[in-house]
Protein backbone atom coordinates (compact mmCIF):
# COMPACT_ATOMS: atom_id res chain seq x y z
CA UNK A 1 0.00 0.00 0.00
CA UNK A 2 3.18 2.15 0.53
CA UNK A 3 4.44 2.44 -3.08
CA UNK A 4 0.97 3.85 -4.04
CA UNK A 5 0.86 6.35 -2.00
CA UNK A 6 3.78 8.05 -3.57
CA UNK A 7 2.66 7.41 -6.45
CA UNK A 8 -0.37 9.20 -5.50
CA UNK A 9 2.16 12.39 -4.23
CA UNK A 10 4.11 12.47 -7.53
CA UNK A 11 1.50 12.16 -9.11
CA UNK A 12 0.15 15.20 -7.54
CA UNK A 13 3.30 17.36 -7.81
CA UNK A 14 3.70 16.88 -11.41
CA UNK A 15 -0.17 17.72 -11.99
CA UNK A 16 0.14 21.19 -9.94
CA UNK A 17 4.11 21.39 -11.72
CA UNK A 18 1.65 21.50 -15.08
CA UNK A 19 -0.56 24.12 -13.93
CA UNK A 20 1.95 26.20 -12.22
CA UNK A 21 3.69 25.83 -15.96
CA UNK A 22 0.76 26.98 -17.78
CA UNK A 23 -0.58 29.79 -15.79
CA UNK A 24 3.05 31.01 -16.61
CA UNK A 25 3.17 30.43 -19.81
CA UNK A 26 -0.26 32.34 -20.28
CA UNK A 27 0.75 35.67 -18.04
CA UNK A 28 3.48 35.80 -21.36
CA UNK A 29 1.02 35.48 -24.25
CA UNK A 30 0.30 38.98 -25.76
CA UNK A 31 -3.40 40.36 -25.26
CA UNK A 32 -3.58 38.28 -22.23
CA UNK A 33 -3.67 41.03 -20.58
CA UNK A 34 -2.07 39.55 -17.57
CA UNK A 35 1.61 40.48 -17.08
CA UNK A 36 4.32 39.78 -13.87
CA UNK A 37 6.00 43.38 -12.48
CA UNK A 38 5.05 46.65 -13.07
CA UNK A 39 5.46 48.09 -16.15
CA UNK A 40 7.92 51.26 -16.72
CA UNK A 41 8.63 53.46 -19.31
CA UNK A 42 6.95 55.99 -21.03
CA UNK A 43 3.46 55.71 -23.41
CA UNK A 44 3.55 57.05 -27.24
CA UNK A 45 0.75 57.12 -29.09
CA UNK A 46 0.08 55.92 -33.18
CA UNK A 47 -2.96 56.52 -35.60
CA UNK A 48 -3.35 54.05 -37.87
CA UNK A 49 -6.06 53.39 -40.54
CA UNK A 50 -6.12 49.83 -39.87
CA UNK A 51 -4.22 47.89 -37.47
CA UNK A 52 -5.50 44.42 -38.32
CA UNK A 53 -5.77 42.09 -35.41
CA UNK A 54 -3.06 43.80 -33.00
CA UNK A 55 -3.57 43.64 -29.36
CA UNK A 56 -2.53 44.91 -26.13
CA UNK A 57 0.84 42.88 -25.45
CA UNK A 58 1.98 42.76 -28.63
CA UNK A 59 5.98 43.52 -29.03
CA UNK A 60 6.90 47.04 -29.75
CA UNK A 61 10.09 46.53 -31.96
CA UNK A 62 12.80 48.39 -33.55
CA UNK A 63 15.46 46.92 -35.49
CA UNK A 64 14.43 43.52 -34.51
CA UNK A 65 14.80 44.66 -30.89
CA UNK A 66 11.83 44.63 -28.70
CA UNK A 67 11.59 48.21 -27.20
CA UNK A 68 8.30 47.97 -25.47
CA UNK A 69 4.43 46.87 -25.53
CA UNK A 70 0.76 47.92 -27.34
CA UNK A 71 -0.71 48.93 -23.77
CA UNK A 72 -4.29 49.06 -26.05
CA UNK A 73 -5.61 49.25 -29.36
CA UNK A 74 -8.89 52.10 -29.24
CA UNK A 75 -10.94 53.60 -31.98
CA UNK A 76 -11.09 57.42 -32.13
CA UNK A 77 -14.56 58.31 -33.32
CA UNK A 78 -13.64 61.97 -34.43
CA UNK A 79 -11.29 60.95 -37.27
CA UNK A 80 -12.11 57.09 -37.78
CA UNK A 81 -9.21 55.76 -36.66
CA UNK A 82 -7.64 53.37 -34.84
CA UNK A 83 -5.23 54.75 -31.97
CA UNK A 84 -2.71 52.33 -30.64
CA UNK A 85 -0.71 53.36 -27.19
CA UNK A 86 2.51 51.84 -26.75
CA UNK A 87 4.69 52.00 -23.60
CA UNK A 88 8.44 52.15 -24.54
CA UNK A 89 11.01 50.92 -21.97
CA UNK A 90 13.10 53.24 -20.25
CA UNK A 91 16.36 52.46 -21.65
CA UNK A 92 15.20 53.21 -25.31
CA UNK A 93 14.27 57.03 -24.50
CA UNK A 94 15.98 57.93 -27.61
CA UNK A 95 13.57 57.06 -30.55
CA UNK A 96 13.50 60.78 -32.64
CA UNK A 97 10.03 61.79 -33.11
CA UNK A 98 10.04 61.59 -36.92
CA UNK A 99 10.02 57.94 -36.30
CA UNK A 100 7.40 55.83 -38.33
CA UNK A 101 5.16 53.05 -37.18
CA UNK A 102 4.13 50.05 -39.00
CA UNK A 103 1.81 47.10 -38.23
CA UNK A 104 3.67 43.93 -39.64
CA UNK A 105 3.63 40.21 -39.16
CA UNK A 106 5.36 37.84 -37.11
CA UNK A 107 6.31 35.09 -39.63
CA UNK A 108 3.73 33.78 -42.37
CA UNK A 109 0.92 33.23 -39.65
CA UNK A 110 2.16 34.77 -36.70
CA UNK A 111 0.50 37.70 -34.84
CA UNK A 112 1.03 41.51 -35.25
CA UNK A 113 3.66 43.69 -33.98
CA UNK A 114 4.44 47.26 -34.38
CA UNK A 115 7.59 47.87 -35.89
CA UNK A 116 9.10 51.27 -35.33
CA UNK A 117 11.86 52.70 -38.03
CA UNK A 118 14.08 55.36 -36.49
CA UNK A 119 14.09 58.94 -37.89
CA UNK A 120 16.73 62.07 -38.48
CA UNK A 121 15.75 64.41 -35.67
CA UNK A 122 17.39 65.63 -32.50
CA UNK A 123 14.42 65.84 -30.81
CA UNK A 124 13.35 62.55 -29.05
CA UNK A 125 9.86 60.83 -28.17
CA UNK A 126 8.38 61.89 -24.50
CA UNK A 127 5.60 60.61 -22.63
CA UNK A 128 2.47 61.45 -24.16
CA UNK A 129 3.91 61.87 -27.73
CA UNK A 130 2.87 61.02 -30.79
CA UNK A 131 4.06 58.97 -33.58
CA UNK A 132 2.86 61.18 -37.02
CA UNK A 133 4.45 58.98 -39.85
CA UNK A 134 1.79 55.52 -39.95
CA UNK A 135 1.81 52.59 -42.22
CA UNK A 136 -1.15 50.35 -41.67
CA UNK A 137 -1.77 46.43 -41.63
CA UNK A 138 -1.67 44.28 -44.91
CA UNK A 139 -4.77 42.90 -44.49
CA UNK A 140 -4.24 38.73 -46.63
CA UNK A 141 -8.06 38.89 -46.89
CA UNK A 142 -7.64 41.92 -49.32
CA UNK A 143 -4.73 41.37 -50.89
CA UNK A 144 -6.42 37.58 -52.42
CA UNK A 145 -9.53 39.54 -53.51
CA UNK A 146 -7.38 42.24 -55.12
CA UNK A 147 -5.62 39.27 -56.97
CA UNK A 148 -8.71 37.48 -58.00
CA UNK A 149 -10.93 40.63 -59.28
CA UNK A 150 -7.89 41.60 -61.25
CA UNK A 151 -7.14 38.02 -62.63
CA UNK A 152 -11.02 37.34 -63.36
CA UNK A 153 -11.16 40.71 -65.18
CA UNK A 154 -8.05 40.06 -67.48
CA UNK A 155 -9.34 36.90 -68.24
CA UNK A 156 -12.78 38.48 -69.82
CA UNK A 157 -10.83 41.27 -71.63
CA UNK A 158 -7.35 39.33 -71.96
CA UNK A 159 -8.53 36.55 -73.84
CA UNK A 160 -8.52 37.98 -77.11
CA UNK A 161 -5.17 39.40 -76.19
CA UNK A 162 -3.64 36.26 -75.70
CA UNK A 163 -5.31 34.69 -79.44
CA UNK A 164 -3.31 37.45 -81.05
CA UNK A 165 -0.02 37.43 -79.42
CA UNK A 166 -0.26 33.41 -79.64
CA UNK A 167 -1.18 34.18 -83.45
CA UNK A 168 1.96 36.35 -83.89
CA UNK A 169 4.60 33.83 -81.78
CA UNK A 170 3.11 31.22 -84.13
CA UNK A 171 3.85 33.30 -87.65
CA UNK A 172 7.46 34.27 -86.39
CA UNK A 173 7.98 30.98 -86.04
CA UNK A 174 7.08 30.03 -88.70
CA UNK A 175 9.53 32.15 -90.83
Amino acid sequence: MRPNRALEIGTGLFVLLGFAALFFLTTQLPGSGLSLGTESGFRVTAKFDNVGDLKGGSPVSMAGVTVGRVESVGFDPNDFRAIVTMRIAPEYDRIPVDSDASIQTQGLLGGKYVGLGPGGSETYLKEGGQIEFTQSAIVLETLVNKFFANFSSRGSDGGDSDKASSDVAAKEDAK
